[in-house]
């Protein structure tokens, strides 16, 4: 079956029917806010324990955010609610109760890794991937298929047809949970590039997404300019979390589109070459901060359950 879109020409495949899901939410505070521990969670376990194993014990996952001004009773309770989403599964570990990614998190953290430090794009070969898809009747149902496929890297073109430059293989599951009809194809745009160019400007606001990327760099310049060599480890890991973090929002508003679709002078290349630049530097001193606190965490724990022995000639005294 073909469908005719203005200016596009479409080839194969269809999709299926969906019902609800919940997901990450979108991590667009702003920059200079206070961190939410939900979101600086998902930033740990993405960026520090997924390489460690993608587990933590409660007091660790504590320890680590400290630094962030976050708390331990919201850590204790975003912890929970990412147990009720699908993210996290309790267990027992040596060093106490913890925290360990599910499959279902650990995919997720894997694609936001690939994507914020970009280990695996590729080529475009001139076609997108169209999803035409039956608009949801509630505005909260509206909202989140919305922010799932934009995170996914997919952009509107009207009230219900979405683009891509790259196929994301998480669309069809996502949609085949929703409980929406939709189809989706591969097209390429019958104008070439120059009607590309056109389409992708309407699914995406690259002006304002530019000038996000512009102040991304003028406000976190001070925050890793402000770490030098004599800074502590604790102090490097704090500005890196911040400067991930900030980055990390990216992914819910750009796409990352080939260059052949970007504007001249792309303010997200030198955004980028800075964030590379800035986490490649701090991250020897983060990784120390990071692997001291899970060891003091166990070294806590284990000194809590050393045996009492009591020390011979010493009396104590009645009341006291």
């Amino acid at each position: 079956m073909t469908l005719t879109f203005p200016g596009v020409r479409e080839t194969v495949t269809m999709g299926g029917i969906s019902a609800g899901r919940r997901r990450e939410a979108d991590h667009r505070e702003g920059w200079g806010s206070s961190m939410q521990a939900r979101s600086a969670l998902f930033d740990l376990y993405g960026d520090y324990l997924r390489p460690r194993g993608g587990r933590a014990p409660v007091a660790a996952l504590v320890r680590l955010l400290a630094p962030l001004g976050i708390a331990a009773p919201a850590v204790r309770t975003a912890v929970s609610r990412m147990v009720r989403q699908g993210w996290l599964h309790p267990l027992r570990l040596s060093s106490g109760p913890g925290y360990l990614l599910t499959p279902k998190g650990a995919r997720r953290m894997d694609e936001a890794a690939a994507r914020i430090y970009r280990t695996s794009r590729v080529d475009w070969d001139g076609s997108f991937d169209l999803v035409v898809i039956e608009s949801p009747a509630q505005r909260g149902d509206r909202a989140r298929i919305a922010g799932n496929l934009a995170f996914l890297g997919y952009g509107s073109i009207d009230d219900s047809t979405w683009v891509a430059t790259r196929a994301a293989d998480e669309v069809d599951s996502l949609l085949d949970e929703s409980g929406l009809r939709y189809e989706r194809f591969t097209a390429t745009h019958a104008a070439g590039t120059l009607g590309a160019i056109a389409m992708v400007r309407r699914a995406w606001n690259l002006d304002q997404i530019g000038s996000a990327y512009e102040r991304f760099v003028r406000e976190l310049r001070p925050v890793v300019n402000a770490v030098t060599e004599h800074s502590s480890d604790e102090e490097c890991y704090a500005a890196r979390f911040r400067l991930v973090h900030a980055w990390r929002t990216f992914l819910f508003s750009d796409p990352q589109l080939p260059p052949a679709l970007l504007p001249p002078r792309w303010p997200g290349s030198a955004a980028a070459a800075f964030f590379d630049r800035h986490a490649g530097r701090l991250r020897p001193a983060a990784d120390q901060y990071v692997d001291l606190c899970l060891e003091q965490s166990s070294r806590t724990l284990a000194a809590r359950h050393l045996p009492r022995t009591p020390m011979k000639g010493v009396a104590h005294e009645p009341g006291r």
